[in-house]
């Protein structure tokens, strides 16, 4: 079901410059800045905040970085930590596929892709998050020892991404098709991922790393 337009998203966004960075290519390079310990995750397509907004609360000494390309979801997550934002919480509110312009070479220690658009049709391919051109732009940001650390309730998607990520030359280091069946408090819940949880849909999780033994 396709989200009904927020008249405010506009608005709530262009306010929210604690946290909004507006033009992220200057801050290539400079990402761990927003870091206490110098680690920087990125989550492409971060819906609706949840998994940004508790994560970055739960390690507070590591910088938080969302993308999403939607301005009614992006907005909607900045109303949920109107009061409880930090500074290690930073959004950019883009498409993914600039995703080189923003950071620099070897910069990013992890990326998570959570519950991706899978999109289905064949002609839709080249749009999936876990598709070459977004393998090869992961590859040049993410650090040696990076890792990504993709979650979705699609099995086709999920089984595209084994086979896409192997073609690549990429590493398969833990993988689980069903991830929710032992508690991972260190890991939180998105809102989308609850719903199917409570359904009683196994959650597929996979992550990899560009070198062996990463």
């Amino acid at each position: 079901m396709r989200m009904r337009k927020k008249p405010w998203a506009k608005d709530m966004i262009a306010s929210r410059t604690d946290c909004v960075i507006s033009d992220p290519a200057e801050h290539a390079g400079k990402w761990a800045q927003f870091s206490k310990s110098g680690e920087v995750r990125v989550e492409i397509g971060s819906g609706k905040g949840d998994y940004w907004i508790n994560m970055a609360h739960m390690y507070p000494e590591i910088a938080f970085i969302a993308v999403e390309k939607s301005i009614d979801c992006a907005a909607i997550s900045l109303k949920k930590c109107l009061d409880d934002t930090t500074d290690n919480m930073k959004l950019i509110v883009d498409d993914a596929a600039k995703i080189d312009e923003w950071f620099a070479e070897n910069e990013i220690d992890v990326i998570h892709l959570n519950f991706s658009d899978p999109w289905p049709k064949k002609g839709h391919t080249k749009r999936r998050l876990t598709y070459k051109s977004f393998l090869d732009s992961y590859r040049r940001i993410l650090k040696k020892d990076g890792l990504i650390i993709m979650k979705t309730d699609n099995m086709k998607l999920f089984e595209y991404s084994l086979v896409s990520f192997s073609q690549a030359g990429w590493y398969l280091r833990d993988v689980s098709v069903d991830y929710r069946r032992d508690e991972h408090p260190e890991d939180a819940i998105t809102e989308y991922e609850h719903n199917f949880m409570e359904l009683g849909q196994p959650i597929y999780r996979a992550i990899w790393c560009q070198e062996a033994g990463s």
